[in-house]
C-alpha cells in the first residue's frame, strides 16, 4: 500500500509538473523579433546600448550566437526563418531567386516552394493567428512565402519600418510580428564596420528596440509577450562574407514572459536555432526537417 501511495504521490507531481510546463507556454501569446542587419556582437559591445543591456541584464542572452557561412545577409536571414543551414535550403548568395528552385521541393512540399519558414509554420498550427513582418531591405520579401501574412510591407527605411511596425503591434497585437532594420549595415558598408558612424547607427538601433518595447508595454502586452533582439552577421573592413569572428559573432537576446533574468546562455547556439525556439514559446512544434533546436530547454 505504501507502495501504491509513493507511486500516486509522484504520477500526480509529474502530471502537475507538466500542466505547469503546458500553462507556461500558453501564457506566450505574442512573439516580435526584431532583426538589426549587420549588427555584430562587438558593435553591441563597443557601442552605448542601454536598452539592450537592461534587456540582457532582465533576459536570457548570447553574444556568441553564430551566424552561417558565407556571412551575407541572405543565407543568414534565410537561415533563421527556416530552421536550418544553407545548405538545406539552398539560399547560399545574394543573388539568390525564387526562379532558382521552381524544379526543388523541400520538406516534403511542393516544387518551387522555399524551405518552410517560421511564418508557415505559425500559419499551419494556428490558422487564427495575426502575423505581420515590416522590413528595410526589400529582397527579405522573397526569402518569405506568399498568402501567409496578415501584413508583409516592404517599408524601405527604418523610421518607416519602426512607424509600421509600432502601430500594427499596438492596434493588432499580433501573434508573431518580424521586423528588420538595414540602416546599422549600410554603414558599416559606407564607413567601416568598426568606425564611429557604424558604432552611431547602434545606438540608433537600440533606441528602435527602446520604442518597440514602449509600443508593446501600451498595447498592454508586455505580459504575454517575448521580444527577441538579433542580428545576420556582422562585418569587417567595409565588408562581410568571410569566417572571421567580426563576421560571424552575433547577439542573441530573448525578453519576456517566463524567459530567466540574467542568464548568460553557454552552450553553442547557431542562427537557425531561432525559429524552433520561436515555435517553442508558442506552443508550437516544429517541423521534423528543421535542424534547430529550442535553445530555452
Amino acid at each position: 500500500m505504501y507502495r501504491c501511495l509513493l507511486f500516486f504521490l509522484f504520477f500526480t507531481c509529474l502530471k502537475a509538473n507538466s500542466l505547469t510546463a503546458q500553462n507556461a507556454t500558453t501564457k506566450v501569446k505574442h512573439v516580435v523579433l526584431i532583426g538589426i542587419d549587420g549588427m555584430g556582437t562587438y558593435g553591441v559591445q563597443k557601442a552605448h546600448t542601454p536598452v539592450m543591456d537592461n534587456l540582457m541584464k532582465t533576459g536570457t542572452y548570447t553574444l556568441a550566437a553564430q551566424a552561417v557561412m558565407p556571412t551575407k545577409s541572405s543565407p543568414n536571414w534565410a537561415s533563421m526563418i527556416m530552421g536550418v543551414s544553407p545548405e538545406k535550403h539552398g539560399v547560399l548568395s545574394n543573388g539568390w531567386k525564387r526562379k532558382d528552385i521552381v524544379d526543388k521541393s523541400y520538406c516534403g512540399g511542393e516544387k518551387g516552394n522555399t524551405y518552410p519558414t517560421i511564418f508557415k509554420v505559425i500559419r499551419q498550427a494556428m490558422p487564427k493567428a495575426t502575423i505581420a513582418s515590416f522590413y528595410d531591405w526589400a529582397d527579405f520579401g522573397r526569402l518569405q512565402e506568399d498568402g501567409i501574412n496578415n501584413e508583409k510591407v516592404s517599408s524601405k527605411n527604418k523610421r518607416k519600418t519602426l512607424k509600421l511596425g509600432s502601430q500594427y503591434l499596438q492596434k493588432e497585437q499580433p501573434t508573431f510580428t518580424f521586423l528588420h532594420f538595414d540602416h546599422v549595415d549600410h554603414s558599416g558598408h559606407a564607413f567601416g564596420y568598426k568606425s564611429k558612424r557604424y558604432y552611431c547607427a547602434i545606438e540608433k538601433a537600440d533606441a528602435i528596440v527602446d520604442k518597440l518595447v514602449k509600443s508593446i508595454e501600451a498595447a498592454g502586452m508586455m505580459d504575454e509577450t517575448v521580444i527577441i533582439v538579433t542580428a545576420d552577421h556582422g562585418g569587417i573592413g567595409h565588408n562581410h562574407g568571410g569566417n572571421t569572428p567580426e563576421e560571424l559573432n552575433i547577439p542573441l537576446i530573448i525578453y519576456g514572459t517566463g524567459i530567466k533574468a540574467n542568464k548568460e546562455l553557454s552552450q553553442v547556439i547557431n542562427i537557425f536555432d531561432i525559429a524552433p525556439t520561436i515555435a517553442h514559446l508558442l506552443g508550437i512544434t516544429p517541423p521534423d526537417c528543421w535542424e534547430g533546436k529550442n535553445i530555452l530547454k
